[in-house]
């Protein structure tokens, strides 16, 4: 009887301990690191994989300009090609009947030419036709076997290479999508970091809240015994009982606000709204001593927003030339060298074949434009004076911004330590107040007052280390300098 009981004592024992497990599981919350969160950026963030999908375009468009430069080869087929037609010759001012069958391929070699913006092209054609003409009663007929081999030139000439700017133009894009790209990582860096510290502050504040609530609920049944004993006022028990629901009221108002910054950061990491989390952190700071003008030459010489501003002038320059070659005096060369052969028998082709050179020159002559090109011209002189002009109020802008977070690094570090007096002073007050409160030489709104003083202190202390941590991110993404790790950071990483 003993051991079935003990049996029975050990099941109910192993299945309280498995519903626990089920129930912990069902609830379990993720516990993100600010690392953490950031790689999880990294892959699910949709901005950043919007850019990501971007510059993996312009990396293909580059790919495919750079596959165009090599030779192309292709065939072009017409296997069957028949017509019986009724025409005129006008040389001999008769009718007669033509019935023709033919079939034929073309295979071409083509090389663009990137150093002149040409294309010299291997072209080879080949044939078999049978062919039948009545005229006044008399049959005419041939049946041939046909190839055209020749080598072609085509080349522009008093104009600029198109083929190479189109080189430069999608290189631009690329380098620039890449820019982009890595202004974003660090945008989403610093977008990410300021939400997840809020989640902390929010954490932080629940839980001092609810340690104030703690504190109300003690007061509070301190002052309800002293009151029944007839020791205290009955208005007092009336101010803790309202004490006691405005503490409640602020941990409800807590969680409201923890769990909306918590949606807010699941949606800049990409992640499901209904997965449970929970950030933590280590907010103590050790103030670093920043130089500032070395803050200032890393920006200037590492932002990336200045080689975009290069890239703008540098894209203008092509926009110039482009500008100037409207209605540009401009010529065409072509040249061909080849030999033709046909015969009846497919080995005979070549036994009698026929020269073909060919020559080719064109011209366009521009001769009245009513002014449109030197408009357009002075047009994108004014752009391209702009560009400058935005290039160096860049530099400008940056290094303003480094200075001010520099000032502002500097001036937290003082509030950090005064916050944290203000900490132990404010603990050490309510410590005080609160055994005179149960001395009764205070009254419940009084001691409150000193409750939400520490309160607010506490919280003051915090938001002033994550304030120093932010600015020290500013001050990286400004500067592109770690100065708490003491190196460079390199924002572009290769896919």
């Amino acid at each position: 009887m003993d051991t079935k009981r003990l049996r029975m004592g050990f099941s109910c024992l192993l299945l309280f301990f498995v519903v626990v497990s089920l129930l912990s599981g069902a609830n379990a919350q993720m516990l993100l690191t600010i690392d953490e969160a950031l790689d999880i950026a990294e892959e699910h963030n949709p901005d950043l994989k919007a850019s990501k999908l971007s510059l993996e375009r312009y990396q293909q468009n580059l790919v495919a300009q750079r596959a165009s430069l090599k030779s192309k080869f292709s065939l072009d087929l017409n296997p069957l090609n028949y017509s019986k037609t009724r025409r005129f010759d006008n040389r001999l001012s008769q009718w007669y009947t033509n019935e023709a069958f033919n079939t034929s391929g073309t295979f071409r070699v083509s090389q663009p030419i990137l150093l002149t913006d040409g294309e010299i092209s291997l072209i080879n054609t080949f044939g078999w036709q049978d062919n039948k003409s009545t005229v006044e009663g008399r049959d005419n007929s041939n049946k041939a076997f046909s190839n055209d081999l020749y080598l072609q030139l085509t080349q522009p000439v008093f104009t600029y290479n198109r083929r190479k700017m189109e080189m430069k133009q999608i290189e631009f894009d690329y380098e620039n999508a890449g820019i982009r790209y890595a202004l974003q990582r660090l945008n989403t860096e610093r977008s990410i970091t300021n939400q997840f510290y809020a989640v902390y502050m929010a954490q932080n504040n629940l839980a001092i809240s609810k340690d104030e609530l703690e504190n109300t609920q003690k007061s509070f049944e301190i002052i309800r015994n002293k009151v029944e004993a007839d020791l205290s006022a009955r208005e007092e028990l009336y101010q803790a009982e309202l004490n006691l629901d405005n503490a409640k009221s602020t941990v409800e108002e807590r969680i409201v606000a923890l769990e909306n910054a918590k949606d807010q950061l699941k949606q800049s990491l990409g992640m499901p709204l209904h997965e449970e989390i929970e950030v933590t952190a280590d907010i103590e700071v050790s103030p670093i001593a920043v130089d500032l003008n070395r803050a200032v030459q890393s920006g200037l010489s590492s932002r990336m927003e200045i080689r975009q501003r290069e890239i703008d002038i540098e894209l203008g320059e092509l926009q110039m030339i482009q500008t100037k070659s409207m209605n540009e005096f401009r010529g065409d060369i072509s040249l061909s060298v080849g030999i033709i052969g046909d015969d009846e028998k497919f080995g005979n082709i070549y036994e009698n074949p026929t020269r073909n050179p060919r020559v080719a020159i064109s011209f366009a002559v521009p001769i009245f434009d009513w002014g449109e090109k030197k408009a357009r011209v002075k047009a994108q002189k004014i752009a391209q004076t702009i560009a400058k002009m935005e290039q160096e109020n860049l530099q400008v802008d940056i290094e303003l911004d480094v200075r001010q977070v520099w000032r502002r690094l500097e001036n937290l570090r003082t509030q950090i330590d005064i916050a944290e007096k203000s900490v132990r002073n404010a603990e050490l007050t309510y410590d005080i107040n609160l055994t005179r409160y149960h001395e009764g030489d205070l009254t419940g709104m009084e001691i409150n007052q000193f409750q939400t003083q520490l309160s607010g202190r506490k919280m003051a202390y915090a938001q002033a280390l994550i304030n120093y941590k932010i600015e020290l991110l500013n001050l990286k993404i400004l500067s592109l300098y770690d100065f708490e790790k003491d190196k460079p950071i390199v924002p572009v990483r290769e896919l």
